[in-house]
């Protein structure tokens, strides 16, 4: 692949229309799934001892559930997506920090 296909190719993932799902409509509610999108590309050209050229490059693409645009009654509300693995590791971190403190504060209770 060429390196003017690869950020042509690159440019193409990133549209707005990659952002945004197609409406999703039932029984009179219309559902919108939105995401986030990062990525990047990366690319090179070279000659080797012998005087051969090559050139290479890649991309890669992130998308992240954000949350969707709701819409019932001619009324919009945004309902944001939760990503329950985040919520759970943090909760676990908060509370092995609260344990630790917690048995520093006996600890220093517990001196004469």
């Amino acid at each position: 692949m060429k390196i003017d296909e690869l950020i042509t190719q690159t440019k193409d993932s990133l549209e707005a229309r990659k952002v945004y799902a197609e409406p999703y409509e039932k029984d009179g509610i219309t559902v919108i799934a939105a995401a986030t999108l990062s990525g990047g590309s990366g690319g090179g050209t070279g000659r080797d001892e012998k005087g051969q050229e090559g050139e290479g490059g890649g991309f890669g693409l992130n998308a992240k559930p954000t949350g969707a645009y709701v819409i019932s009654d001619g009324k919009v509300r945004w309902e944001p997506a939760v990503d329950v693995n985040k919520l759970v590791a943090t909760a676990g971190a908060v509370a092995i920090a609260a344990l630790f403190v917690a048995l520093r504060i006996v600890k220093l209770k517990a001196r004469p």
